[in-house]
């Protein structure tokens, strides 16, 4: 069974012939939170008494200890699976509490005062819509509250205008029922204004739940909190689904746990003071006074662009972000779209830490490929248009092809000259030429990588130029790849001529030599091509045969006798094919001097040879 799972697991990798992947690495605190999930499922198996006050202790101690940390006088803890079953939990509570006819009416009760849920618009995509099926609820009884647009912070949510909107309900009939605010929204890590919201709350005799990464600085201060949920279950199976989190608290304790959140903040805090002094990269959120201090960091490659240029500069940030994640893994960086400020670069320690094992070397190490690699971006970006110019100086020749998902230089496409050819030879000529020119910019001595491009990408046949230095001479780059080019598509059609020269040749010697027997037959007559009788014949009076073998010349494309080359044991005296002159002689060499200042040089060291 085990050998089928294993199976299983490994299925796709072997059809597709693909790297076996390792698991990710799991640290010891991982190790216990699995290995909760394995006990839960023996312990569950145990007598019902004993069930009772295992269970009983489990829960009793992981509630204490939320509790102590997070500094509630009184609490009470409901463990799920799916992050979304507490509040729907929550949300339950509340309907029970507000409506008191509702264990006996049901859903009845519901119809004189619909419930009014708010969230926030920049909160987690679906959750409103996942709280109404499961509680039964109409979408209508879900409101959206839109952000700052014009004063204070775009992420966060208008305080005015959901107290216009609660009135508003109020007034049709309706009954505020719950506000889903955030200490650190699923992107960017923002935190609404709480106090205020909290004020709102209590006018209005509202549930007030907070969500969000933030949360867990408030086991950093000394914050005090009235809140307190009635969060109870009586199933002992239910009650195991905190063994995990007993576990975990039991290797960590309180003070490893504060250590943890402690690590994860003062990263954000070198990283961001790290960021001030890189160019070109700016931070997609700056920290507003009254927000909790954010365990998020989200940045971005900036340069001071035309509206025409900024998807470029988007294509730039998902390109540095891909880099990041590839050179530096253990800082667990990753590319995110927000609706404001677009592609941004994440980094959010306090999710990805304790797994990777982060450290303030890997964020030094982050600054640093950062200052390596903004530059060349920076340079790439400012020789784009240069290098599409120099690639219409050569068309037709050479394609310039527009390709929005590339951060490099560029993509070309050589363009075959040859007449007379149709759709189909031309096709497989298009992918011949650009297939062996891009081995051969690949096999060059410089920095520039050559490529076929994305993965996924809609061209074909093209040459993709990647990141270039700021020396670097495009219009060397492009002279060097139409040279390649043209060199390819005159040796292939060299190729082409010199086998049909051939062939011609064959069959003119064929012909020749069919010629030749057939005068060697009418000059020795029939009775010397008998077996027997000839053999006899040829003894007693031999005859000198007149058929001369025959040689072709590749350099002349000619077909000769080899009398003269039997009779003198040499070749004649014209040229050999390795004297012929042909357009292979101009062949590039393998180092190409690609930056303005070499290149400059070269030209006069060539004048002076002169």
């Amino acid at each position: 069974i085990l050998h089928l799972v294993h199976n299983l697991i490994h299925e796709e990798e072997e059809e597709e012939d693909k790297p076996s992947q390792q698991m990710q690495n799991v640290g010891e605190q991982g190790h216990m939170a699995l290995l909760g999930h394995s006990l839960a499922a023996y312990i569950s198996v145990l007598d019902r008494e004993r069930l009772r006050k295992l269970t009983t202790r489990i829960l009793s101690d992981t509630t204490l200890w939320l509790c102590r940390l997070f500094r509630y006088e009184n609490g009470s803890a409901y463990f799920h699976e799916d992050d979304r079953d507490g509040l729907v939990k929550v949300c339950r509570l509340v309907i029970n509490a507000r409506y008191e006819e509702y264990a006996s009416e049901g859903y009845a009760v519901l119809n004189f005062k619909q419930p009014v849920i708010y969230q926030s618009a920049s909160g987690r995509p679906g959750l409103g819509q996942h709280l109404c099926s499961q509680l039964g609820l109409p979408l209508s009884s879900l409101c959206t509250v839109p952000c700052n647009t014009i004063f204070g912070s775009q992420h966060q949510m208008d305080v005015a205008l959901l107290d216009k909107l609660i009135k508003e309900d109020i007034e049709a009939g309706k009954l505020p029922l719950l506000l889903i605010a955030n200490a650190g929204t699923p992107g960017a890590g923002h935190t609404d204004k709480l106090a205020r919201l909290k004020d709102l709350c209590d006018q209005y005799s509202m549930w007030f739940h907070v969500e969000g990464v933030n949360l867990a600085t408030l086991a950093l201060g000394q914050v005090t909190s009235s809140l307190a949920a009635g969060l109870t279950s009586s199933q002992p199976v239910a009650k195991l689904r905190a063994l995990p989190l007993w576990l975990s608290l039991q290797y960590l304790g309180h003070n490893g746990i504060v250590q943890k959140i402690k690590h994860a903040a003062t990263l954000v805090s070198t990283t961001e003071k790290r960021f001030q002094f890189l160019i070109s990269v700016s931070l997609c959120v700056q920290q507003v006074e009254d927000e909790l201090s954010s365990p998020v960091v989200l940045f971005k490659f900036s340069q001071e662009m035309s509206a025409a240029n900024l998807l470029k500069g988007l294509r730039q940030s998902v390109s540095l972000g891909e880099q990041l994640v590839q050179l530096v893994p253990t800082s667990g960086v990753d590319v995110v779209e927000l609706e404001d400020e677009g592609t941004c670069v994440r980094f959010s320690p306090l999710l990805t830490a304790a797994v990777l094992g982060t450290q303030q070397d890997d964020v030094e190490a982050l600054v640093e490929k950062l200052s390596e690699l903004v530059p060349v971006m920076s340079s790439t970006m400012c020789l784009r248009q240069d290098f599409r110019e120099e690639t219409h100086r050569h068309s037709p020749s050479l394609i310039y092809m527009e390709d929005p998902s590339w951060p490099g230089l560029g993509a070309v496409r050589y363009e075959p000259q040859a007449e007379g050819m149709d759709e189909s030879r031309r096709k497989q000529e298009l992918e011949k030429i650009n297939t062996e020119l891009l081995k051969k910019l690949q096999d060059l001595d410089t920095d520039i990588i050559f490529s076929t491009g994305p993965e996924f990408g809609t061209e074909e046949d093209c040459i993709f130029v990647g990141m270039v230095t700021e020396d670097v001479d495009v219009s060397e780059l492009v002279d060097t790849i139409a040279a390649l080019g043209r060199d390819i598509e005159e040796s292939g059609r060299l190729l082409e001529n010199m086998t049909e020269v051939v062939r011609k040749g064959i069959l003119e010697a064929e012909i020749q030599l069919q010629k030749a027997n057939e005068e060697k037959l009418m000059e020795e007559g029939v009775i010397r091509q008998l077996p027997l009788v000839g053999s006899v014949l040829n003894w007693f009076s031999p005859v000198q045969s007149s058929v001369k073998g025959r040689t072709f010349n590749l350099a002349a494309g000619s077909l000769d006798s080899t009398e003269v080359t039997y009779s003198t044991k040499a070749q004649t005296g014209r040229p050999s094919l390795q004297d012929t002159p042909s357009s292979s002689s101009k062949r590039l060499p393998g180092r190409v001097s690609l930056s303005r200042t070499t290149a400059s040089s070269q030209i006069n060291n060539d004048k002076s040879n002169d």
